[in-house]
C-alpha cells in the first residue's frame, strides 16, 4: 500500500504547496505553457515536498498495514496485513558523515526514508512537467480544462496529469532500486510456472542443497 499512497501524496503535496508559494510570493513566470506557475512556487513546492516526503515515509513505515501485503489468514479466516516487514521498512542505524558528526554521531531511520528523498526530488522537479505537457496540449486545442467534472478544477485528467509520470517513475524505481527477493514473491513465481518447469525447479533446488 505504501508504494501507492506515498507517490500520490507527494504529487498532491507538491501541487498544493507550489500553489501556495506561488500565490503569496510568485513573481517570476516559470514557463509560457503554464503562465500561472512561477519559480517561487516551483522552488517552494519542491522544498516542502522533500520535507513532507521524509516525514511521511517515517510515519507510514511504522504500520504493517502500509508495508505488508494483503493476504488471507487461515487462523482468523479473514484478510490481514500482518507480516515481518522487509528490511526496507525496519529501523536502521546510520553513521553521520564526518563534516556533520559534531551535531550527532548516528541517526536511526527507516531505509525507506532515504528512498523517499529521491522520490520526493522527482515529484517536485520532473513530476510537474506532466502538468506543463497537459497545459500545452489543452492550449493546442484551445480548451481550458479536459472536462467539467470537478468545478473549478476541470475533469479527472486535470487532477492526474502529474500522477501518470510519477506512477511510471515509481514502477521503474521499485524494479531497479527497491525490489528485494521475498518468500512470498518467489512462491508466486514458482506457482506461475508450468508443471514441467516446476519439476525442473525442484530438481535444481534439491541438487543445490545436496551440494
Amino acid at each position: 500500500m505504501i508504494w501507492f499512497l506515498f507517490p500520490v501524496s507527494l504529487i498532491i503535496c507538491n501541487d498544493i504547496m507550489a500553489y501556495m508559494f506561488g500565490f503569496f510570493y510568485g513573481r517570476t513566470p516559470l514557463t509560457k505553457l503554464s503562465p500561472k506557475k512561477t519559480w517561487e512556487g516551483f522552488i517552494g513546492g519542491g522544498v516542502s515536498t522533500l520535507i513532507f516526503g521524509f516525514v511521511l515515509a517515517g510515519v507510514l513505515s511504522r504500520y504493517q498495514f502500509f508495508v505488508c501485503p494483503l493476504e488471507y489468514n487461515d487462523e482468523l479466516m479473514s484478510l490481514s496485513t500482518s507480516c515481518t516487514p522487509l528490511p526496507l521498512f525496519q529501523k536502521t542505524i546510520y553513521m553521520m558523515p564526518k563534516p556533520l558528526s559534531f551535531l550527532k554521531r548516528s541517526l536511526v531511520l527507516y531505509p525507506f526514508q532515504l528512498h523517499s528523498l529521491l522520490l520526493s526530488l522527482f515529484a517536485s522537479s520532473i513530476g510537474p512537467f506532466g502538468g506543463f505537457f497537459a497545459s500545452g496540449f489543452k492550449r493546442a486545442f484551445r480548451i481550458k480544462d479536459f472536462a467539467a467534472t470537478i468545478p473549478g478544477h476541470g475533469g479527472f485528467m486535470d487532477r492526474f496529469d502529474c500522477q501518470v509520470i510519477m506512477a511510471m517513475f515509481t514502477n521503474v524505481y521499485i524494479s531497479t532500486f527497491a525490489r528485494v527477493a521475498s518468500p512470498h514473491k518467489l512462491l508466486l513465481q514458482v506457482l506461475a510456472l508450468s508443471h514441467e518447469n516446476r519439476e525442473e525447479f525442484l530438481r535444481l533446488l534439491r541438487n543445490h542443497f545436496k551440494e
